[in-house]
Order: C-alpha cells, then structure tokens, then sequence
C-alpha cells in the first residue's frame, strides 16, 4: 500500500465526477509471425505483473495504491482484441493480457491498462521486458523507487501559474467552436511526417506547427495542453504513471516567420519544463477538474535504441492503438522513431479529422521545406474570431429546510467541521476535487441529489448551492 501520485489522484477524481469511458484505456498489440512459445509468453506477461506490481492495483478512495485482483494472463482461440471493455476501478484489476492464437506461426498479443497504472514510456518497458523474460534472460532488478519533489518545487510553480494561467476557452475548428473538455467516443486519423527546422525538436516543430495552423482557423490566442513526462533517471525501467499535463498558449501573427515564432514558442516550452513536475492542480487554487485540460491536446515520445527480439518469431508493435476515445475535442498522440513522426489524431465525431490531418502534414512539410516564410503565406489566417460563449441560463429549484440540513451534515461529515454556516466557502474550510467528490457521492446516495462539480466552483457555500439543486 502507498500515496498514490498527484497524476493518479487526477484521473481518480475525473473517473468519479464524469467518466472517461475508453479515453483512459492505454492498449498495446503485438502482432507476432513464427513459432511462437504460447506458454513461455503467458508466463512471461505472469513475470512481467510480478516485476511491476502497479498493474495489479487500484487507486483506494483516490488516496491509496491497494493490492486488487490478480492481472488476467489468458490464451484463446482467434477473436479480435478487446480494447473497451471497462476497469472496475473499485476491485480491478486495472490492466489485462490476452494472447489470440490465430492459426499456427500467426498469435496476437493484446494488452490493455487503465491510465491510473500506465502511461505511453510504459509501453516501452513493457515490450523489452516480456521479451526479455521470454527468452529466459530476466532483466536486473529495479531500483527503489524515487519519491516525487512536488513540495519542494510547489512554491516556484505557483508563483509562475498565478502570472501565467487563465481558463482555456473555446477553440474553433473548420468554423465550429469546441468546448469539449471532457472525454467522449472518438475517430482517428492517422499522418506519417518528418519534419527538419534547424534548432528545433520534432517536438517543437510539431507543437508549433499546430498552434500556427489553429490561428489560421480564427483563434487569435492559441491555448493547447501537452503531456510532460516527470520521470527521473531511476524510473526509466518502471512502468507507472510519470506524466503530467500542462497549457502551453501563444498568439500567432501572420507576419512573422515560423521561424520566429516557433523559436518564440520554444522558449516558453523550456520555462514550463522548469515546473514538469508540479501538477497544476496543486499550483492553481481550485482548479475545476476535466478529462482534457484544453479542447486540443498533445502527447509525444521520442522511440530510440534497437527494437526489442522475441528469440525464434518477428515481433511488430503497433505504438499508437486507437482507443477509440478522446480527452477534450482533439488529442494528437505522436511516437517519434527510425520511421518518422507517426501521429494517431483522435477527434469527437463532429470534427473533421482527415481534412486537419492532412492540413496539419502539409505544413510540416512547408516549414521543413521553408522555415523562413512567414504564417500569413503558409496559412490562409481567418478574420472570424471565437464567438463569446453564450450565457448561461438561470438553474432553479427550491431546496427545503430538510434538504438543506441534510446537506450540511454531509459537508461537516466529510470536512471534518462543524458547525458549517450556510455562507461558509467550502474552499476555506479546506476543500477541494477529491473531498467534493466525495460529497457528491453522499449527496447522491443519501439524499438523491445530483450535483455538478462546476456548482461547486460557481456556489461555494451551502446557500449558494441550495439555489442550484433539487430532489432527483
């Protein structure tokens, strides 16, 4: 048992407030031609489990890592990988190894884990260790893991997000205005590219090629979020969660090269890898949970060093597996490797994936070709700006004495205060994402009451709140 990271604790609170379905469910396929050991490799992925033990936990109550059920290892006759079925987060277990034998020399290994236990580098580890435990060559044991030095950053990081953040808003797209900033089902376009600006990384090159084209579309201040890894030197060998995601804005103007601008974009990329590994949760007081930090999202690894070999069969690893989900309205998961920058775009159905995948290459390949250019000759740059949001209208219901007594003990009970005032802010008596969480649940189950998080945040205190709530 152990504290589970600020990552984890994140993606707790955002499963209990408002799911996000298959968008958390990070797969992994290998696709193996030979003769393959169908034993040897489930005792393999049973070793693997053993090495890292995160697969077989669940988050407790959004505190604690706990032991959960044991990580299913099984072999079965043909049939398509299962990627959506869901994680009981409760009970587990979080992670899942299925090995499809397809016909003799021809097997399909399918894994799949919740994001609470596995993020992207994961996937790396994960391969290169169930081949090395399948040709009988065990890796070295880990090193004890590092602690996290959030509290000792913490003041730095929040001093930088009080000057720098603000709420991302709408961002449009083809003329449509996205706010979605939860997770939904989702579509995938695909794009191969291999872009080359001297004194920038793919990376940047990437992250600045895509906020110059969603300036051309109408957004006069571009704001996307992008997934930082935090990993240190001893945690390269572990499978986990060592990820956080952070806003990174610009303001694109047309007049200026990409050049410029990207070099511009770079600087203030470096000033937030200065604050990797601070979450913005902790640096930013009250800040709303959401599956996506941004409508638009990036992801990005960089895949060096020989592949991993499976002894007697080929072995092909598809990086990028579609999830069939998306955090926010647009996530671009990148793998960068011998083969190029390969990008998995997924998208809310009402996006046009295929049209921004291929708008998104096509400047890739302008800039590699011309980094000097200005945006206003690379992009068309619309005159629309994003509307305003429109207002929203009043939300009634009369909440009784009753109701609102009941609702005072379930805020005394769960904050560890009393008495509590109608006029009290929840904030100062110490709340925050995960002790509303739980008071939405109680609320819910005892008194029948639905509540939004966002009610919370607007109607801080039990007066407040009882104008936005009625009996379910």
């Amino acid at each position: 048992m152990s504290k589970v990271s600020f990552a984890q604790r994140g993606m707790w609170v955002t499963e209990q407030l408002v799911g996000a379905g298959p968008a958390y469910h990070v797969p992994l396929i290998v696709e193996f031609t030979g003769a393959l050991d169908a034993g040897a490799l489930l005792k393999a992925c049973a070793a693997l489990v053993e090495r890292h033990p995160v697969l077989g936990c669940v988050v407790h109550e959004g505190q604690e890592l706990r032991a959960g059920k044991d990580v299913p290892v099984e072999l079965v006759e043909g049939g398509e990988p299962d990627l959506l079925t869901p994680f009981d987060l409760e009970a587990g277990p979080l992670a899942r190894f299925t090995l499809h034998r397809h016909a003799p020399g021809r097997h399909t290994l399918a894994f799949v884990a919740h994001h609470l236990v596995f993020d992207g580098h994961s996937k790396d580890v994960l391969v290169r260790d169930l081949a090395a435990f399948y040709d009988g060559e065990p890796p070295l044991p880990l090193p004890d893991a590092a602690t996290e030095d959030v509290a000792e950053r913490l003041p730095e990081a929040t001093a930088f997000w009080a000057e720098h953040w603000r709420e991302p808003g709408q961002t449009v797209v083809h003329g449509s205005p996205l706010n979605a900033r939860g997770a939904g089902e989702a579509l995938e376009a695909r794009l191969t590219a291999d872009p080359d600006v001297p004194g920038l990384t793919r990376f940047e090159t990437l992250v600045a090629a895509l906020h110059a084209l969603l300036a051309s579309q109408g957004n006069a201040d571009v704001v996307t979020a992008v997934d930082l890894s935090t990993r240190t030197s001893g945690d390269e060998d572990r499978i986990g969660v060592f990820v956080n995601e952070l806003p990174i804005g610009s303001a694109p103007r047309p007049d200026e090269s990409f050049a410029d601008f990207a070099a511009g974009l770079r600087l203030r990329l470096r000033e937030l890898y200065r604050h990797r590994s601070v979450p913005l949760a902790a640096a930013v007081p009250n800040l709303r949970p959401h599956a996506a930090l941004a409508p638009v999202s990036v992801s990005y690894r960089a895949r060096r060093g020989p592949e991993a070999a499976f002894a007697g069969v080929e072995a092909e690893v598809d990086w990028t597996v579609f999830n069939h989900g998306v955090r926010g309205a647009i996530h671009l998961q990148c793998v960068d490797g011998a083969g190029g920058l390969g990008i998995s775009l997924r998208h809310l159905p009402e996006v046009d994936g295929a049209r921004l995948a291929a708008e998104l290459g096509d400047l890739l390949a302008a800039v590699t070709a011309g980094p000097a250019r200005r945006l206003g000759d690379l992009l068309a740059f619309a005159e629309a700006r994003i509307p305003e949001p429109a207002a929203a209208g009043p939300v009634t219901g009369v909440a009784d004495a009753e109701l609102t007594e009941g609702v005072r003990q379930i805020w005394q009970e769960v904050l560890g205060v009393a008495p509590i005032h109608d006029d009290d802010d929840i904030f100062d008596l110490g709340g925050h994402s995960l002790t509303i969480t739980q008071i939405i649940a109680r609320m819910e189950r005892r008194l029948g009451v639905t509540v939004e998080l966002d009610a919370f945040f607007d109607n801080p205190t039990i007066a407040g709140l009882m104008g936005t709530i009625s009996r379910d």
